[in-house]
């Protein structure tokens, strides 16, 4: 399919954001990084839905505000929320698009009820403004909403995406159940012409996305096709082409051992002579590093912050347990010289040790007696 022009304010993210992305969080953030961009929407629906995607006016989209959200949707970082045009015999017509990107290694069974809930909420979002605001009850209509689920696992998705695949369902309470349609991308099982006949750079980045975990022949194959294509973009694509780069080394990086950094960012470079891809991927590099630093250490400080709590909980409970003792003689042996054996008490760092003596506190004949018992110990 023949692509529009570009829309000029599609900027692609920056090569610092995809150089802060912690290890463990790579699929989600880079994912949401690249779906910043709104060709890569277009990408991804032209994948899924081509029909659909020629509807759509993707220079109008608009990403709908996190703080206008509800909180429950707010708080899933991964997930996006726009709001676009859809050409259609009334102006007025538009289309919310919500991608959930899912990249647990397992496979969430109650996926439909996720994608259902989320949908719900977002519908409710608008209710509770159209309150808010006011809004004259002929002009309050839900928007239709398009689901997206871009799934990124390695685990087989055989799960049904369908509410009553996690029901009992008797025949005669079938129709009671909710149905909807969602459009769902499992990009480790998605065959290459699949992911690439949109004719769109996204597909070729999900193309070697696709083979993350192969062997390193594999995936070698896989940068040297997506480069080469890439490389025969219009000048007008040239961003497309650069956020591209920026993917691979952030993918490279995080994903593949360290053996292979040199020859893989190296096969980036041969096909990339117009920017500086090894001083890029070194600056990513020491990025990683330093992330990995400031954890160490700020793990170092949550441990250090975790003992001095326990210690001083542990502190707290020995001086309640001496306190506990020396009341306890002061009542029953009012003559005897309890404050003098306050220091040999607090010598005993062992707390057990203490509640046996607070026992025999209790129990015992005499202050000497004890005495002579804390003596002997």
């Amino acid at each position: 399919m023949q692509r529009d022009r570009q829309d000029e304010n599609a900027q692609p993210t920056d090569i610092q954001d995809f150089s802060n992305i912690p290890t463990g969080h790579f699929h989600d953030r880079s994912v949401r990084l690249l779906l910043q961009n709104t060709e890569n929407i277009r990408g991804l629906i032209e994948i899924l839905a081509e029909d659909i995607a020629e509807r759509i006016d993707f220079q109008k989209l608009v990403p709908l505000n996190r703080t206008l959200l509800p909180e429950n949707l707010r708080e899933q970082e991964a997930d996006i929320v726009v709001r676009v045009p859809f050409k259609s015999q009334h102006p007025q017509d538009e289309l919310l698009i919500y991608i959930l990107v899912e990249h647990q290694s397992t496979v969430d069974k109650m996926m439909a009820f996720r994608v259902l809930f989320y949908m719900t909420l977002i519908w409710d979002a608008h209710r509770r403004h159209w309150e808010t605001a006011k809004v004259p009850s002929e002009q309050r209509q839900l928007p239709p909403i398009l689901p997206i689920v871009l799934y990124t696992g390695e685990q087989r998705w055989q799960t049904p995406l369908t509410l009553e695949s996690v029901m009992t369902l008797p025949s005669e309470l079938s129709g009671f159940v909710p149905r909807f349609d969602l459009l769902f991308l499992s990009v480790k099982e998605t065959d290459v012409s699949t992911l690439t006949r949109g004719h769109h750079p996204f597909g070729w980045l999900l193309r070697v996305l696709r083979e993350e975990n192969s062997d390193q022949s594999v995936i070698r194959a896989a940068l040297i096709e997506a480069l080469d294509w890439l490389g025969n973009l219009d000048a007008s694509d040239g961003y497309q082409r650069r956020e591209a780069v920026w993917y691979f080394l952030s993918l490279i990086l995080h994903r593949r051992s360290a053996s292979e950094h040199e020859e893989l960012i190296g096969l980036v470079d041969a096909y990339t002579v117009d920017m500086e891809v090894f001083p890029m991927a070194q600056t990513m590099a020491e990025l990683l590093t330093e992330q990995g630093m400031a954890r160490g250490l700020e793990q170092g400080i949550e441990q250090g912050i975790e003992q001095g709590i326990e210690q001083g909980i542990e502190q707290g409970a020995r001086t309640t347990v001496i306190e506990n003792i020396l009341a306890v003689l002061k009542a029953r042996f009012p003559e005897g010289e309890v404050d003098a054996i306050q220091s040999m008490l607090e010598t005993i760092d062992d707390i057990e040790r203490l509640k046996q003596l607070h026992l025999a506190a209790v129990q015992t004949d005499s202050f000497e007696t004890f005495r002579d018992g804390l003596d002997v110990s």
